[in-house]
């Protein structure tokens, strides 16, 4: 059994052994860390999530800790996509100075209410403090202190700029050198159409429609039951047809939708 206090300090321990690495690498002097990876080249980054993720402990209880500060900066990376690292760094600095007023017999509930309000007030200075990021010159300049490279950070923020605020991009490694953008206009889904009954251009074997409505869904269609409902909302005629997205098309929707097809 392990008392309460060093369990405490040991799961502390690992806190604090999962964010000094990452800490040296914030602001504009920040330092980049050394990752080993035991079956390729060592990695070298000043990413957070990188970092916190590469870090392990023999200790099970260590190991807990460490855990939840990936869980921290996992989070944040999801959730805003940058600012891993000044999360760990707020995570260690609220647990630090934390546990000195615990062990000065502060009320926990009490603190956690404090930190809850001055959070609250913190974050709303912040909003004022905030200048939102709108031409490409303001994009060029976030992108090429993140990127560390003025070709990549030019490249990444033209390419934001033309998609706009609710486009996607993602980034892919090439076999090739250089940099290079492409932009593609709609959705893509990597299947096409279920049943060759639904090719609209026999002698390109393409299906094409045109001011349709769209139902999407990231379910197994099996059973007729499942979509009726949205069918008979949508009072569907011959010149306002039906685009399912699902994950499977199967038996009787299947069947019934081709029968429907065919009959237009």
């Amino acid at each position: 059994m392990i008392e309460i206090k060093n369990a405490q300090k040991i799961l502390k321990q690992g806190i604090n052994l999962a964010i000094d690495p990452v800490k040296i690498t914030i602001g504009p002097k920040g330092r980049n860390v050394v990752i080993q990876n035991k079956y390729n080249f060592p990695t070298i980054t000043n990413d957070g999530v990188s970092i916190v993720k590469s870090i392990f402990s023999e200790n099970p209880l260590e190991q807990i800790g460490i855990d939840m500060a990936k869980e921290v900066a996992v989070k944040t990376n999801d959730v805003v996509g940058d600012g891993t690292t000044t999360s760990l760094v707020l995570m260690q600095a609220i647990l630090n100075n934390g546990v000195k007023y615990l062990s000065r017999k502060v009320n926990p509930v009490e603190l956690r209410k404090q930190l809850q309000i001055r959070t609250s007030e913190i974050i709303e200075e912040l909003k004022k403090m905030s200048v939102p990021v709108t031409d490409l010159e303001m994009i060029k300049k976030v992108a090429n202190i993140s990127a560390e490279s003025k070709e990549i950070g030019n490249t990444v923020a033209n390419v934001i700029n033309r998609v706009g605020k609710n486009g996607v991009v993602s980034v892919e490694l090439s076999p090739t050198f250089g940099i290079k953008s492409e932009f593609t206009n709609g959705y893509k889904i990597e299947s096409g159409y279920i049943s060759p009954y639904m090719v609209t251009n026999n002698e390109r074997l393409e299906a094409e429609y045109s001011n349709v409505r769209i139902l999407y869904t990231t379910k197994k269609l099996t059973s007729l039951i499942e979509i009726l409902p949205f069918i008979a909302k949508m009072n569907l005629v011959k010149e306002n047809q039906l685009v399912i997205v699902a994950d499977d098309i199967d038996g009787e929707v299947l069947s019934s939708i081709v029968v429907n097809n065919i009959k237009g």
